[in-house]
């Protein structure tokens, strides 16, 4: 059947449609994680089917679309965002998989890695960063990949929908206190993860520079930040 070329995720390339299938190369948890996700109930995802004759894994497709780009979203989309992270959080708590840890954590939560459906985020894709941790890992990482973006200023308003995210993904109020530190944590680890990956050189100084520039953005308005997260959003 003919293969064709799927965008979205970073990760890993050679990803392709088949029919009603996705071919991808194996992740090191994806087979485990998916069946774990399917049994517990959790639908938006796609369904591990095994692997082809070249050993790539057979996963459903899921219809929809995947941003090509990070960009201005709106409050209704960054929330479903963050109930859908919970609620996949909420699948692998007290799993084998996650071990002594809270939860299992994506690692890569951004707009690339969620299908959209009626544009609405509908699904996560693309687990091949996925390991034990801890749900701030992931709410941190969505915060500034959602919410946060130095080219687009006005923190008032990224610092609004930071709120909308933490409410939607129901976090605690002793975490929201953490939340932008591990928003500044993840940039961070970002650019160190794109100086030590094999890439492209210019593409890895761009990733390093933009996670640099982001955190120094973050790290300007972390008050602005904070003082938003402070507050819950109304009943």
């Amino acid at each position: 059947m003919t293969e064709e070329p799927l965008a979205g995720g970073r990760m890993t390339p050679g990803v392709v449609r088949v029919g009603r299938t996705v071919r991808r190369p194996a992740g090191p948890l994806t087979a485990e994680l998916l069946h774990l996700l399917e049994e517990r109930g959790f639908t938006a995802a796609p369904k591990h089917l095994g692997v082809d004759e070249s050993g790539r894994e057979i996963l459903t497709y899921l219809d929809g679309w995947v941003p090509a780009r990070f960009q201005r979203w709106s409050d209704e989309q960054v929330a479903g965002a963050g109930s859908l992270l919970r609620a996949f959080h909420d699948a692998t708590r007290n799993s084998r998989l996650a071990a002594t840890h809270p939860v299992i954590c994506h690692h890569d939560p951004g707009p690339n890695n969620f299908v959209f459906q009626n544009d609405l985020p509908a699904a996560l894709i693309d687990f091949d960063l996925a390991a034990p941790g801890d749900p701030l890992e992931d709410v941190g990482y969505a915060a500034w990949t959602w919410c946060i973006a130095s080219k687009h200023g006005d923190p008032v308003r990224q610092a609004h929908q930071v709120r909308v995210l933490a409410d939607a993904y129901g976090l605690p109020a002793a975490d929201r206190a953490h939340l932008i530190h591990a928003t500044l944590t993840r940039q961070l680890q970002n650019a160190d993860f794109w100086t030590r990956t094999p890439c492209d050189p210019a593409d890895a100084a761009e990733r390093i520079a933009w996670s640099h520039r982001e955190h120094n953005f973050t790290a300007a308005n972390r008050d602005t930040f904070e003082a938003a997260l402070a507050t819950s959003l109304p009943a």
